[in-house]
């Protein structure tokens, strides 16, 4: 499966950012054990963990979904000259790839109508604005930016406590400048487009169902982050807000979609980040799309 393919009446469109190697799995997971890893290393690589590393191997990515009446941008990626010390790869990058990716799918920034957010994460909201003339700017000047109410009041008031440069140079430009709509996270966008709260990872992180009707796949954000935790779905995630939480949410979405015909589009699965869960002893098992 290639980056742009059709899903019913909906033509989904993947713009990466970046796929390498990134985090060392014992301290992304940190309830990970040694053992555990070893155990599963023979499937995990090459594709999830790098063999020549040892990190895991991340896609960093949006997706655009078309449909009969809107062009929706899911997630936003890291971004470009962005203050992010605490993660080297990530701090001040001048990277065109993303806007490379999306000109190539054939959009421009006026063309997207929506900008949905799963959650506000560093690696979700950095392309929501962009640097202009010494300010930050929505990089989508037509476009409604969608964030879970109780995801945006979480941050903002962590935020007012110990300042954080995510919210203050992807986030909050975007609700001074009027384009921010906060909803709830059950909320409809349309008929083809629906949030479900999946909280855990962060406070109020939804996942966006796809279909007219039925529906036929899901963006799953941040409720997953790699293939192993589909295996063990009780394995949490170090910038987890709530992991016993996330955890529940996890094993619940898990059992709903398994074996369901649903294609699951992930956040960060290595390429085609895009396929199917089957059962797997107690957990599950993902199997990548084909063609």
């Amino acid at each position: 499966m290639g980056t742009s393919f059709r899903l019913g009446d909906l033509t989904i469109h993947r713009i990466i950012e970046e796929e390498r190697p990134l985090f060392d799995p014992l301290e992304f997971f940190p309830t990970l054990t040694k053992e555990v890893l070893e155990e599963n290393r023979s499937w995990l690589e090459p594709t999830s963990i790098d063999p020549a590393t040892g990190k895991l191997i991340l896609c960093i990515q949006s997706y655009i979904v078309e449909t009969p009446h809107h062009k929706i941008l899911v997630d936003t990626c890291v971004g470009n000259h962005k203050d992010r010390p605490t993660r080297p790869f990530w701090h001040q990058k001048t990277d065109e790839t993303w806007q490379r990716n999306l000109a190539g799918a054939g959009f421009r920034p006026e063309d997207i109508d929506y900008v949905m957010c799963t959650h506000l994460h560093v690696d979700h909201v950095g392309w929501n604005t962009q640097l202009k003339d010494g300010r930050w700017v929505p990089t989508f000047p037509k476009a409604r930016y969608i964030f879970g109410a109780k995801e945006y009041a979480y941050w903002e008031a962590e935020h007012k406590r110990t300042p954080n440069p995510v919210i203050a140079d992807s986030v909050l430009p975007i609700v001074e400048a009027g384009q921010a709509e906060l909803v709830a996270t059950d909320h409809a966008m349309n008929d083809h487009i629906r949030l479900i709260p999946t909280p855990g990872h962060t406070p109020d992180h939804y996942a966006v169902e796809l279909g007219k009707g039925d529906t036929l796949g899901v963006l799953t954000g941040d409720l997953i982050h790699s293939p192993i935790q589909a295996r063990y779905p009780e394995l949490g995630m170090r910038a987890d807000v709530d992991s016993a939480q996330g955890a529940v949410t996890r094993r619940k979405f898990l059992e709903c979609h398994c074996d369901s015909g649903r294609l699951m589009c992930t956040g960060h699965f290595a390429s085609p980040s895009t396929g199917h869960f089957t059962r797997w002893g107690d957990g599950f098992r993902f199997m990548p799309a084909e063609g």
